[in-house]
């Protein structure tokens, strides 16, 4: 269907991307607005993308669990999560160290781990057969051109549709965020992570870890059957050789190098690897498209900040387009409200990130000494690590719940 200056357009909202941020966006979005026409772009055959929806494990920050509570999807989630009691937090070789604990902050948890298939599995139900979503599938956009009034889209089997506004979620290495004309900045680390699943001698009791080294973070996180999600930052030489390990020689090396306040690694199972590198686009918005999640800022790991950014996004402009309804979608105020939205909380969060990369990746001595002073004065002065605990539970102090 050919959009005309005369006719309406085919949707209202277009988002490329059905992963696990672009299928949020359009579960909060149809429970808010669900008037809206919707459609889902999505490289993937099947419905819930493999590449999006794997077993890896996320941490939800207590805010986020807050926004999916709204959105009435944690109650499908609950059962297979496992709550964060207490996050440990140390510098491996050096005195500093300092906790957080939800008891301190009277809440249940600081957030929730959970693995992303069993959020795929909950959009992927929550989605089906709505009646204003379509999903295009699998296709791809393989041009862009602007109207004024709306962008009109040429799929990759030759197809046309309209959109008032186009969301793109695509992830990091988005082809649609260059056809709409964003740039994007990248800075690689000298680093990459290794992720898997280890299993636990002794009960995790529900606590976090992460022990920065001289190569980067260590992040344990605990997962439900008593098991832990490993995030592994290594120098990029060393992944063939620790992805090559037998299980017994993975995990004498990894016990050796996080050494034994979790307690002792028992099993671990399939290991994967990527390359760090911090990406974000110089624009949020565009002329009727906007960006979110990864395809707007693709962050390292530290601190897990990465999904629960994401999800303020998805909050922000599902509330925003929430209250426009069926008028515009994709004008100039709503995108304008979006961004000015979105950007000091996006910038605190990659210059959190950035900066504890750096400084504990750092091998100076009087670098060393002062962090760790930080450490040690946050662990005798509970003030100070308020700032660190907020941002930690997503309720940081630029953020506003929406």
């Amino acid at each position: 269907m050919q959009a005309t200056s005369t006719t309406t357009v085919d949707f209202d909202l277009v988002i490329a991307g059905g992963g696990m941020a672009g299928s949020m966006l359009a579960m909060a979005l149809l429970r808010q607005a669900p008037a809206l026409k919707v459609a889902i772009i999505e490289q993937a055959e099947t419905p819930v993308s493999k590449a999006s929806f794997d077993s890896r494990s996320i941490a939800l920050a207590a805010a986020s669990v807050e926004l999916l509570q709204r959105w009435q999807l944690w109650p499908q989630l609950a059962q297979q999560a496992c709550p964060i009691k207490t996050i440990a937090v140390s510098d491996r070789g050096h005195f500093g160290k300092t906790w957080l604990s939800a008891d301190e902050y009277r809440l249940p948890a600081l957030g929730q781990v959970i693995e992303v298939e069993h959020i795929g599995a909950a959009l992927y139900q929550a989605l089906a057969e709505h009646p204003n979503l379509s999903r295009l599938q699998p296709r791809s956009i393989a041009a862009i051109d602007k109207q004024q009034a709306w962008q009109q889209l040429t799929l990759d089997d030759g197809e046309s549709v309209s959109t008032r506004l186009l969301v793109i979620a695509e992830g990091g290495a988005s082809n649609t965020r260059q056809l709409a004309g964003f740039s994007l900045t990248e800075q690689p680390y000298p680093q990459s992570a290794i992720i898997a699943n280890l299993a636990l001698s002794s009960a995790h009791q529900y606590k976090a870890f992460e022990r920065f080294t001289e190569h980067g973070p260590i992040a344990l996180l605990p997962l439900t059957q008593n098991r832990y999600s490993l995030v592994w930052t290594v120098p990029p030489e060393q992944v063939p050789l620790l992805l090559a390990l037998s299980d017994s020689e993975f995990l004498a090396q990894i016990q050796q190098a996080f050494g034994y306040r979790a307690g002792v690694f028992t099993a671990v199972g399939s290991r994967a690897a990527y390359p760090l590198v911090l990406k974000q686009s110089q624009q949020v918005v565009n002329h009727r498209t906007a960006l979110l999640g990864n395809s707007l800022h693709n962050l390292h790991p530290i601190a897990g900040q990465g999904f629960n950014l994401a999800l303020r996004d998805i909050a922000c402009l599902s509330q925003l387009l929430s209250e426009q309804g069926l008028a515009d979608a994709g004008g100039y105020a709503l995108l304008r409200a979006y961004q000015q939205q979105r950007q000091a909380d996006m910038q605190q969060v990659i210059w959190l990130t950035d900066a504890l990369v750096r400084t504990f990746s750092n091998r100076s001595r009087l670098v060393a000494l002062a962090r760790n002073l930080g450490l040690t004065a946050m662990l005798l002065c509970d003030p100070l690590k308020t700032p660190l605990a907020r941002q930690t539970m997503g309720y940081g102090t630029l953020y506003a719940k929406s």
